[in-house]
């Protein structure tokens, strides 16, 4: 197959010489032709002097080759979208071009065939152009020196419904075949994804999601075939966008049906529109799509210093004598906490270790990292031990749920006293600490204890939550891992989250391949948009449990407490 992409390209390369445009069809053979449509994009089209006549016919537009200390033999085709009537993302395009090709990554613009067709489906001519524009970019790798297994695609709403059809449909021919190209294979090897429009069947004759992607009749469109040759993916999609974030939620779901890796980005409060360039980047490198990955970094080693703290204070949970459901066997829980040198911020982040519920250690790799870290940007952290191992005769959560509740109470107590603020106060665990998380989150409105003094008439409920990796969230894995992945739709959310009307919006952060399911972070972030709480979500690719015990630079998992201050800045409580 290879050495027929070569002759291909060589003849690719007759034809077009040294031009930047070349044309998808041969002349009179372009399927479905219409006269209304043209290919063009909009900084063009909407130029007084634009003859529609003149640009009929659909194209790739070369960019220059990245220079070479830096080249990769790795492709991109650039995706605009424009609601199949027009390829209107000119910026977008722009600056997708400029930071791949930094990175080493030729880039090809893809123009396709505008507006909607007429007696057609509305993707279909654009569809017809990108099977074939595929296949015209893997005869060209040997010409332009890219491998031909190392073709991705990055887009934008309906340029992303129409990156997905070419990224799970390939075997599905859009066309009759017409020369030798149409025998090279179309699919692609990985796909960035922004906003897919036209997911949802609530939204699927191209118009906004009309139901906002919910409904029991509501689905993911069946055009997507999701074959044998489906890709990895990074799905990226703002909270607030009329073209359902659900739709990237339901495409997430079949491809770990498939277990085909995959990301998930979704961001609060955000409109229709592109984000998350750098994560886009990330999901490539953990990939190893266009560079070899760099040995990963221990995280204990790269946050080892106390320096930016200025002063440590312990204090005690319970008062003596007072502590609900004390059991002999568990330890003592206590609280530090942690003051910046250089306070910039009168909120307070609670932070805590996951360890199954019968282990939790403040002072290891999911806890003293973020502490420190969060110290250096001025901010101040107070850490718990809560009481483990699991208590006898009571759901494992228990004495740590109350221990939780009873922590929130008295950081509030204190924090005036500190300088801050007590209603500025968040929690963050990993694992069963995240499991936790999840329950003071959802479920402060009810009493994990009966009061026992002054602070127990303070109210538990916080202000923003941090889930990194929740176990337990799902009923398939109450108390192990995820038997079907979290995938199924009997896999629900379990029934000690109550989502009352305290719940406070999270940031979640979860590995791909975490045995304890990321349809979990996936699954609270639905039903906290169901409710109206917008949420901000990460997945990370090929990244198990304990994702950042140990990660290589360039990677979500390496960078994952960046997402932590950019979350809390989002929310006014960073500078």
């Amino acid at each position: 197959m290879k050495r027929l992409w070569i002759a291909l390209g060589l003849l690719c390369a007759l034809g077009a010489q040294a031009q930047k445009k070349e044309y998808i069809w041969p002349k009179g053979k372009m399927p479905h032709r219409q006269e209304q449509q043209i290919a063009a994009m909009t900084d063009l089209s909407r130029q007084t002097d634009f003859k529609a006549d003149k640009y009929c016919e659909p194209y790739l537009e070369w960019y220059e080759a990245p220079d070479k200390e830096v080249r990769t033999d790795a492709c991109m085709i650039l995706i605009s979208g424009g609601a199949y009537q027009s390829c209107c993302d000119v910026n977008l395009v722009k600056r997708w071009k400029e930071e791949l090709t930094r990175q080493g990554i030729q880039c090809v613009n893809f123009v396709y065939r505008t507006p909607r067709p007429e007696g057609l489906p509305i993707y279909q001519s654009a569809w017809e152009d990108g099977q074939r524009a595929v296949r015209l970019v893997r005869s060209q790798a040997a010409k332009r020196g890219f491998d031909p297994e190392k073709i991705g695609t990055i887009s934008m709403s309906a340029g992303s419904h129409l990156a997905l059809l070419l990224a799970t449909s390939s075997l599905t021919r859009a066309y009759a075949p017409i020369d030798k190209v149409d025998s090279i294979p179309s699919h692609l090897n990985w796909a960035i994804v922004n906003a897919p429009a036209y997911v949802t069947t609530d939204g699927c004759l191209g118009t906004p999601a009309t139901r906002q992607g919910y409904g029991t009749d509501v689905q993911l469109d069946t055009i997507f075939h999701f074959d044998t040759k489906t890709c990895p993916m990074s799905l990226h999609h703002g909270g607030m966008d009329p073209y359902s974030p659900n739709g990237s939620t339901l495409i997430y779901r079949e491809l770990r049906h498939r277990q085909i890796p995959a990301e998930l980005h979704l961001y609060p409060d955000k409109p229709h529109g592109a984000y998350g360039l750098e994560r886009a980047i990330e999901f490539m490198n953990q990939m190893a799509f266009y560079r070899p990955l760099p040995a990963e970094e221990k995280l204990m080693d790269r946050f080892s210093s106390d320096e930016a703290r200025q002063e440590l204070v312990r204090m005690e949970v319970w008062p003596e004598g007072k502590m609900p459901d004390a059991q002999e066997h568990q330890c003592q829980p206590y609280l530090e906490w942690h003051f910046p040198k250089v306070k910039k911020s009168d909120a307070i982040q609670i932070v805590y270790s996951g360890g199954s519920y019968e282990h939790n250690k403040p002072e290891d790799f999911e806890v003293a990292p973020v502490r420190r870290y969060l110290n250096e940007l001025g901010m101040t952290v107070v850490t718990m031990k809560y009481r483990t191992p699991r208590p006898k005769n009571l759901a494992k959560h228990t004495t740590a749920w109350q221990d939780l509740q009873r922590a929130i109470r008295v950081v509030r107590s204190k924090a005036a006293s500190y300088g801050l603020d007590g209603n500025k106060i968040g929690i963050m665990g990993s694992s069963a600490g995240g499991h936790l998380t999840m329950m003071g989150v959802t479920s402060s409105l009810h009493n994990a204890y009966l009061p026992i003094d002054e602070i127990d008439r303070l109210s538990c409920s916080v202000q923003w939550g941090i889930g990194i990796y929740p176990a337990y969230v799902l009923t398939d894995g109450a108390n192990g891992e995820n038997t079907h992945r979290g995938n199924d739709e009997g896999d629900v959310l379990v029934p000690e989250l109550s989502f009352d009307l305290q719940t406070a919006p999270v940031l979640f952060l979860h590995g791909d391949a975490d045995g304890y399911s990321a349809m979990g972070s996936v699954k609270i972030w639905e039903k906290m948009r169901s409710m109206g709480i917008q949420s901000e979500l990460h997945t990370l690719c090929l990244r198990k449990h304990c994702f950042q015990r140990e990660a290589a630079p360039g990677t979500g998992s390496y960078s994952w407490m960046d997402r932590i201050a950019e979350y809390l800045r989002g929310r006014k409580l960073l500078e």
